[in-house]
């Protein structure tokens, strides 16, 4: 079973205490309650609901840089890397494309110079960007060009798996769809898994594999695709449908 595993979410339950001064402890808010869920090889599981209800406390768990107060997070492969929802906000402007895609090889230091350049050629042409794009700075590029150079430095290092976090949310319509066939793309020419947040379920549909709804922190209905929008058995799934058509 766990080698067809990338990760498992164990009843994982956390929150924050919010601030009330130098001595005074705020009250506990609970943002994750109980949450469990695998993600399988060469799978793109969707994980939608509103704003404000947990997706991205969740993969900031998965990542590390959120403690779990209850439960665990077990990862089969090496920790996933991110694809941000703003590429402009992820990537240092003060930087060209070659130096962003090169510096992580740099500091891992098992590759010569030669060898870097090499990975970051190809990387680039993985995500269909001209060469000419390396010695641009991302203020250059347009949103789309941006958004896989964030894909091209997620996948730099070779990861098996991803967290793709709205990664498409800010980009218009025939950008979106672009974005989505490289994913899907890429996936399968690399063996590689998503963990797909977003809470555009027309996004989800057209992605995913399975898909969890999660609401005030709770999962509360999991299952395909075709399961959770032609036979949604929650209210609120049914809520979230109704507001996308």
């Amino acid at each position: 079973m766990e080698e067809n595993l990338v990760l498992s979410v164990r009843h994982v339950t956390s929150g924050y205490r919010e601030r009330r001064g130098l001595f005074r402890r705020g009250e506990v808010t609970q943002v994750l309650r109980d949450v469990s869920f695998d993600v399988h090889r060469g799978e793109i599981l969707g994980l939608v609901g509103e704003s404000g209800t947990g997706k991205s406390t969740l993969a900031k768990t998965i990542l590390g840089m959120v403690h779990p107060d209850q439960g665990e997070v077990i990862h089969y492969t090496k920790r996933p890397q991110m694809i941000f929802q703003d590429p402009y906000s992820s990537l240092n402007p003060a930087y060209t494309v070659g130096w962003i895609l090169e510096e992580p090889l740099r500091i891992y230091g098992k590759y010569d110079a030669s060898e870097r350049k090499r990975r970051v050629r190809e990387m680039l042409e993985r995500v269909e960007l001209p060469e000419e794009c390396l010695q641009a700075k991302p203020a250059e590029l347009s949103g789309g060009q941006r958004q896989r150079v964030s894909i091209a430095a997620a996948l730099i290092q070779r990861p098996r798996f991803l967290i793709a976090d709205e990664p498409v949310s800010a980009l218009d319509v025939t950008i979106q769809a672009q974005i989505l066939h490289l994913l899907g793309e890429l996936r399968r020419e690399l063996g590689l898994s998503y963990l797909f947040i977003s809470h555009d379920l027309n996004v989800v549909y057209q992605l995913c594999d399975r898909v969890l709804v999660m609401r005030h922190g709770e999962i509360v209905e999991r299952g395909t695709a075709d399961e959770i929008f032609d036979h949604p058995q929650h209210p609120y799934t049914k809520q979230l449908l109704a507001a996308a058509e």
